[in-house]
């Protein structure tokens, strides 16, 4: 969708036109549901997140200040809403299923190792690990979105990714003490 029919449609939508609204949203769909579902890691609980994502938009369209900026609003939405949800499910967060450039992953095993070892990093630097290597995102966008300094963003990022390599540490020695 090119920038000017979507400052249209979110002009549109912030009077309350449902369909420009129902509009900005097609564009954004698959993204919302693929977040949800790391975060929820079902599908059930990824559309349910989604869909509460979406009223919530709804009901707060007309904060958005820029539509260059409803995307990274969007998202945010989704992120508190699918960690509240797992606050008040009791349920683990985030799991990275992408590859990232610090850490190699060459096959399935090591695959599931990093995702396990994401799952015991805590929620600030599991949401920011998601948002650089899954969704691509530049500091500065992630420092949007979680509206936090770009500094707090990097030292998230480098104190997560030493974390996972002190755990690949201790699961290196443990798996060279099997054999």
């Amino acid at each position: 969708m090119e920038k000017l029919q979507e400052k249209s449609l979110l002009l549109k939508a912030k009077k309350g036109n449902n369909k420009a609204f129902v509009e900005l949203l097609q564009n954004e769909k698959i993204k919302l549901y693929k977040m949800a579902y790391i975060y929820m890691k079902n599908e059930n609980d990824a559309l349910d997140v989604v869909q509460e994502t979406v009223a919530r938009a709804y009901s707060k369209i007309h904060t958005v200040k820029e539509e260059r900026y409803f995307t990274t609003w969007l998202m945010r939405i989704l992120i508190n809403t699918a960690i509240e949800t797992l606050r008040k499910n009791q349920k683990i967060v985030p799991i990275l299923e992408q590859q990232s450039e610090q850490i190699q992953v060459s096959s399935y095993d090591e695959r599931l190792d990093l995702l396990q070892a994401i799952e015991q990093l805590e929620e600030k630097y599991k949401t920011v690990i998601l948002l650089k290597y899954y969704r691509d995102l530049s500091t500065k966008d992630i420092a949007d979105l979680l509206d936090c300094p770009e500094g707090t963003v990097k030292t998230n990022v480098h104190r997560g990714i030493q974390q996972l390599k002190k755990y690949f540490n201790r699961e290196g020695e443990n798996y060279g003490e099997q054999y």
